[in-house]
């Protein structure tokens, strides 16, 4: 009798966390995560009053203050499960913590993005045009080469241009739920939870390199300070698949 007391009471709060949460939609992406350290008096220029950087000090990325998320979505659902526009696009996000208490995750600061996600659930995103060149090659004895070319470009000169090309390793199937807040509405957030494959193709924490070509060039008021040209690129991670479900708190 005292199991079963205990594991109602364990599905009943289960059910209230979630009847707490509202489901907006799922998508699945291909994505690669550019992990830098980045001026810091233009990332803090960039926190909202009550928030302080959270720099991972573990781990592929350790001390890196700023991502860069270029993704391109493969397919994208609403809540009832019908299909909408996928869209591309590059996210800039922060790691956060709120001071004096244990909230934390990414904070979205800016992006450009296709104009059907502009300004985005976050309202920081620039319209923009996207070009996408991505080049895969598998030789004889199993070699696979990637090459990624990108370029996005707002109308009012914002513009990002990036490059990578590297080799393919054994991707890390991971599963993963994170909070994402808005750098224009802090107390806003997402909460995502989805299913990856990573492959950690460079990292200057870990030793790992097989990227043999990397440029990314940004213009714009709001880009040009942080790429500054000091920046350092802590870490590339290639994720060839990336599935997830996102939801908001509900009212």
């Amino acid at each position: 009798m005292k199991q079963l007391i205990v594991f109602l009471c364990t599905t009943l709060l289960a059910g209230a966390a979630l009847a707490q949460e509202k489901f907006t939609g799922s998508n699945v992406d291909i994505r690669m995560s550019l992990a830098f350290k980045a001026p810091d008096a233009a990332i803090q220029r960039l926190i909202p009053a009550g928030w302080e950087l959270n720099s991972p000090t573990s781990g592929p990325t350790r001390g890196a203050n700023l991502n860069v998320s270029v993704l391109d979505q493969q397919s994208a659902q609403d809540p009832e499960g019908k299909p909408v526009t996928p869209y591309r696009g590059v996210a800039l996000t922060i790691p956060v913590k709120k001071t004096g208490s244990d909230a934390a995750g990414s904070m979205v600061v800016e992006g450009l993005f296709s104009p059907s996600n502009a300004p985005g659930a976050y309202g920081v995103f620039l319209p923009a045009k996207v070009t996408l060149d991505r080049r895969v090659r598998t030789d004889a004895e199993g070699k696979t080469s990637v090459e990624e070319s990108w370029q996005l470009m707002s109308d009012d000169g914002h513009a990002l241009q990036i490059r990578v090309a590297y080799v393919r390793g054994t991707a890390t199937r991971v599963k993963v739920e994170s909070k994402v807040y808005s750098g224009a509405r802090p107390d806003f957030f997402r909460i995502y939870r989805y299913e990856a494959a990573t492959d950690v193709v460079r990292s200057t924490a870990t030793g790992v390199d097989r990227v043999s070509a990397f440029s990314l060039k940004a213009s714009g008021q709001k880009l040009a300070p942080i790429f500054d040209g000091s920046e350092q690129l802590i870490a590339v991670t290639s994720i060839p698949w990336y599935s997830r479900q996102v939801y908001v708190p509900g009212l």
